[in-house]
């Protein structure tokens, strides 16, 4: 078992916001003591060299899909439910190398900007297949990051999820999308059997979860299908619930329920269950989240930007739900940037109220994005920097001007830092960052394959593109129209 000892950094302590000199020994792939400079290390230990480096635990991202990488800026002005339509354009056509090179190019960027694990919700049509999660896979086995790969399911499309919506196409409008309709959910749920029984990762790295996208998508029959197949094989579930206004109204027409309460009712709560978004939770629904002990992946930067409204994490955290915090897909938050989550985070909490007291806290922020992030993900030894937990750490440059000067290295971290200062970063006691490179990655070659493929996919998808250029006028003033009836809450910024 390698030992090497990390020697001449700042240790950040997120409770005294300060950062104080220490050494870490590193025992294989874990922490297995702290103390002062000078700390004993055993004959022949490898010597790392922190000298000007402030250390964290590296970031985890608690909600992200693989796919959206290839198609990061291609939006603008989308809600929630364009996106959903714009899906077969921008995500269609993928192959195996695609879908490889899609989630490559995602972790680089997480890697770079010091984020050493996430929860990745990847997407394929009509139904996952053990090559396409097998790729996602490999990708971060690649370069060396933790991640949960979790197949994004359904068995409704959404045209048939939104009451009304289909009825509001015309008849030629209907016939297109019909070609849309999804696997039978008993196919779906084979396929997922496949990939978890022919799992080859080891789960302390990388490991398989299930998460039918959203409850309105799936049928009841479906999400205990994912129950049970998640449930047997002791596997975490995450699914995005109320993310958007047209979500929650649309539920209480199908379910004279709220999402929470339906899903509850078919027995999925539970402390494997991550929330995405939950933008439009009410209390009862933050109630039952925590007394389950889930999870709520925080998404601020896509809830912005798609116009789904601020979400009430500090409400949340009242009633004990595990907050997490997560960038979304790169094509509908345009980056995979957990410092920047951190600060739109922060920001967002500012704008709910002008009770300063209930803003979130900088050390709550950084807390949720690493052990929220970690626990919502499954990795139980993830998200700090002690003895026991993997050796998962981030080097920040202190020479770097976002640290100059160090003042408060918590709020600094939250507030100021980009990305920009990430010097080198360690997953398991390796080393996959190094002087600001990602170790065995050629970038120029990883920018070119990444252009040819996308030229290739802009040829394939050009009927999608067609598709969805008849359809944004019609979803983009029906889904409108149903976020504008009554709802108890409000989470827009404005009424």
């Amino acid at each position: 078992m390698e030992t090497k000892v990390i020697r001449g950094g700042r240790l950040l302590d997120i409770t005294s916001h300060s950062a104080p000199y220490c050494d870490i020994l590193v025992r294989g792939d874990s922490i297995a003591e702290i103390g002062p400079p000078g700390l004993a290390s055993p004959e022949g230990a490898a010597q790392i060299d922190a000298t000007g480096r402030l250390m964290h635990a590296g970031l985890m991202n608690g909600h992200t899909h693989s796919h959206g990488n290839l198609s990061k800026g291609t939006g603008d002005r989308w809600t929630l439910e364009l996106l959903l339509t714009a899906g077969p354009w921008i995500t269609g056509g993928r192959q195996t190398e695609e879908k490889y090179l899609s989630t490559l190019i995602g972790a680089c960027e997480m890697l770079l900007k010091g984020c050493t694990g996430c929860y990745d919700l990847m997407v394929e049509f009509p139904t996952p297949s053990t090559e396409g999660v097998a790729a996602v896979s490999k990708a971060y086995a690649d370069v060396g990051m933790r991640a949960v790969v979790a197949p994004m399911v359904a068995d409704i499309s959404f045209f048939e999820a939104i009451p009304g919506l289909m009825d509001a196409l015309p008849p030629a409008l209907q016939k297109d999308v019909e070609r849309l309709r999804l696997a039978p959910y008993e196919t779906t749920l084979a396929n997922l059997e496949a990939v978890v029984k022919g799992w080859s990762y080891d789960r302390e790295a990388i490991r398989p979860a299930v998460a039918p996208t959203i409850p309105l998508h799936c049928s009841d029959d479906f999400m205990m299908g994912c129950r049970d197949l998640a449930r047997g094989h002791g596997l975490g579930l995450h699914s995005h619930v109320s993310e958007s206004k047209v979500q929650v109204v649309s539920g209480l027409k199908v379910y004279g329920k709220t999402l929470t309460s339906h899903i509850d009712s078919l027995g999925l709560l539970g402390p494997d269950f991550t929330v995405a978004h939950g933008v439009w939770l009410d209390d009862d629904d933050m109630r039952l989240l925590g007394d389950h002990g889930a999870s709520v992946s925080h998404n601020p930067g896509s809830n912005a930007l798609l116009g789904n409204g601020i979400a009430d994490t500090r409400r949340m955290l009242e009633f004990g739900v595990n907050l997490a915090i997560g960038t979304d897909g790169a094509s509908c938050c345009d980056h995979q940037n957990m410092y920047e989550s951190m600060r739109v985070a922060s920001y967002v909490s500012h704008v709910r109220g002008p009770e300063w007291q209930r803003w979130l806290k900088p050390e709550e922020i950084l807390r949720a994005a690493t052990e929220g992030s970690a626990k919502a993900l499954g990795f139980e030894r993830c998200g700090r920097i002690e003895p026991g937990y993997k050796a998962d750490i981030v080097f920040l440059d202190l020479g770097a001007i976002n640290w100059i000067p160090v003042n408060d290295p918590v709020n600094q971290l939250v507030h100021t830092e980009d990305g920009s200062s990430v010097h080198s970063v360690m997953v398991g006691g390796r080393m996959v960052v190094e002087n600001r490179r990602v170790v065995g990655v050629d970038l120029v070659a990883l920018a070119a394959d990444a252009e040819r493929v996308a030229e290739k996919l802009k040829g394939v998808n050009t009927p999608n593109r067609a598709l969805y250029d008849r359809l944004e006028s019609i979803v983009g003033s029906f889904c409108p129209g149903l976020a504008r009836q009554p709802f108890h809450i409000n989470r827009f910024g404005a009424h």
